[in-house]
C-alpha cells in the first residue's frame, strides 16, 4: 500500500502512486534511475512537480536520490528488510494492545467492509487494488488504535516493507491475504488481544518468510515502458 503525502489530485501524488504501483507490480526494477525529464514528458508537468515527487518518494524510502547522479528506486538490502519487518512486529503488537477495549461495535463493520474490498479485489485479479487494500487494512487498525505517532510510524513502515515484498516475492502474490486478515479480525471480535497479537506476528512472520531473494529478470529500466 502507498499513499503519498499530498492531495489525491496533485500532480506530484500522481507520480508518486504510478512510480510505487509499477514498483509493486514489479515493472520498474530497483536501481532504475528515475530522470527528471522523461518523467516530467510522461506525466505532462513541469520538472519542479517531478523533484516535489521524488523528494516524497525518497522521505519514504522508496526513492534515492544521489548528488550529482539523480534519483534512483531504492534497492533495500537483506539486512534491511530483516529490520523493517522486526520493527513492523513490534509496532503492530502495540497497535493491537491499545485496540483492547477500544473498538466499539461499529468499528467491526469497517473492518469487515474493508475485508471484503480486499477478498473482491483479489477474484477479479486486481494485483494493483488487492496491494493498496491489504496495507490498507494494516493501516486501518492503526487509525483505530487512536495514536497518531504509531500510526505516521506504520505509514512508513508499511510504504518500505511493500517495496521490499514488491521486490522479492512473485507478482502474482499479493502483500497479505485477506483470509489471514478475518482470523486477525476474529480474535479482535472475541476481546482476546493475546490470539489477535499472535496472529498478527505470525501474519508478518508470513509475509517475511516469502521473500524470494534470487534475481527477477521480467522487470524493466524503462521508465515508459513502466510506466505507461
Amino acid at each position: 500500500m502507498y499513499q503519498a503525502k499530498q492531495k489525491a489530485n496533485d500532480p506530484a501524488a500522481e507520480i508518486c502512486q504510478r512510480v510505487w504501483m509499477s514498483i509493486a507490480e514489479k515493472r520498474l526494477r530497483p536501481g532504475t534511475r528515475l530522470k527528471e525529464e522523461e518523467l516530467a514528458e510522461i506525466f505532462q508537468v513541469n520538472r519542479a512537480r517531478v523533484r516535489q515527487a521524488l523528494s516524497i518518494l525518497q522521505s519514504d524510502g522508496l526513492v534515492v536520490i544521489q548528488p550529482n547522479r539523480g534519483a534512483f528506486v531504492a534497492e533495500p538490502s537483506v539486512d534491511e528488510a530483516r529490520d523493517v519487518f522486526h520493527v513492523r512486529k513490534l509496532i503492530e503488537a502495540r497497535i493491537i494492545e491499545r485496540l483492547a477495549g477500544r473498538l466499539s461495535p461499529e468499528d467491526f463493520p469497517r473492518l469487515e467492509a474493508h475485508l471484503a474490498e480486499e477478498k473482491a479485489a483479489m477474484a477479479r485479479g486486481d494485483t494493483s487494488e488487492g496491494i493498496r487494500l491489504s496495507g490498507g487494512f494494516h493501516m486501518l487498525l492503526a487509525e483505530l488504535s487512536g495514536s497518531d505517532f504509531l500510526t505516521v510510524v506504520l505509514r512508513d513502515l508499511i510504504s518500505r516493507s511493500s517495496l521490499i515484498t514488491a521486490m522479492y516475492r512473485d507478482r502474482h502474490v499479493s502483500n497479505c491475504g485477506p483470509d489471514e486478515h478475518e482470523g486477525l479480525i476474529r480474535a479482535l471480535r472475541a476481546g482476546d488481544i493475546g490470539a489477535a497479537q499472535r496472529s498478527m506476528r505470525e501474519h508478518l512472520e508470513h509475509v517475511e518468510h516469502e521473500l524470494d531473494l534470487s534475481e527477477d529478470g521480467t522487470a524493466v529500466r524503462d521508465l515508459r515502458q513502466a510506466l505507461l
